[in-house]
């Protein structure tokens, strides 16, 4: 008898870590469904992936979450994994982060990652092994300046993380974080000037930014049967910088 095709659904789809992991999913056999809010990017973006569902909805949208769901599992008949990877960023100085901004920031990377992990519950747990991947943040481990609302949301991510593998393992829903350092994408390069680049490089002991590939991975890793005793960890793939904690960087010179 074939196995089951195995079908998963990643938010934030259109670009980035969102669309690497989608395309790496498409590659290794799966049905994916593709979301995200910009319909222009993500029609762009599912064109790029053979027979991926596109689904325009907005993650904080508390009326969408169950429509997204139906429309995966009446696409594929089942849902097997979760990506809550669609985010928004906004860095800037506490004293200037209004509370609309905060919760501008919450509502996507942390309200979002509630309701559509809360509504995918019931086709995750049909499919006998379910597995959810929240894409949360170096910045959610370690404090730095300007992200107050970012760093915030995401260190929420990891908490609700673990909440969700402690009230789901019952239902053999596996969930994890991938906690992503610097990333080398179009949006990170646009803005990161040369000294934020080196800087970055020094503090990091692999010497270099990430790529969305190398988050990808892990993220298809967390999802897989490899990966079925694995559950609520934070896994940080960020070439060891969050190992280096607060050091000066004259202090680790030879």
């Amino acid at each position: 008898m074939a196995q089951e095709k195995r079908s998963a659904l990643v938010t934030g789809a259109a670009r980035g870590i969102g669309l690497a992991t989608a395309r790496l999913l498409s590659a290794r056999g799966w049905n994916v469904a593709m979301l995200d809010r910009d319909a222009e990017a993500l029609a762009g973006a599912v064109a790029s992936v053979p027979g991926a569902l596109e689904l325009v909805y907005d993650v904080s949208d508390p009326q969408a979450s169950g429509r997204m769901i139906d429309a995966v599992t009446s696409a594929f008949g089942g849902l097997h994994g979760l990506v809550n990877n669609a985010g928004v960023a906004d860095f800037g100085p506490i004293e200037d982060t209004s509370f609309e901004r905060w919760r501008t920031v919450m509502a996507t990377n942390l309200d979002g990652v509630f309701l559509v992990s809360q509504a995918a519950i019931g086709a995750l747990r049909a499919s006998g092994s379910g597995a959810i991947v929240n894409i949360a943040s170096i910045s959610g481990l370690r404090a730095s300046t300007l992200r107050v609302a970012y760093g915030t949301s995401k260190a929420g991510v990891i908490q609700l993380t673990l909440q969700q593998a402690v009230e789901l393992g019952e239902y053999n829903i596996r969930a994890n974080a991938i906690c992503p350092g610097p990333v080398r994408t179009k949006l990170a390069m646009a803005v990161h000037t040369q000294d934020i680049i080196d800087a970055y490089h020094d503090a990091i002991p692999l010497n270099r930014y990430g790529s969305e590939q190398e988050i990808a991975q892990a993220i298809c890793f967390l999802l897989s049967p490899e990966a079925s005793y694995i559950t609520g960890q934070v896994l940080s793939a960020d070439g060891g910088f969050e190992a280096t904690g607060v050091g000066l960087p004259a202090l680790r010179s030879p």
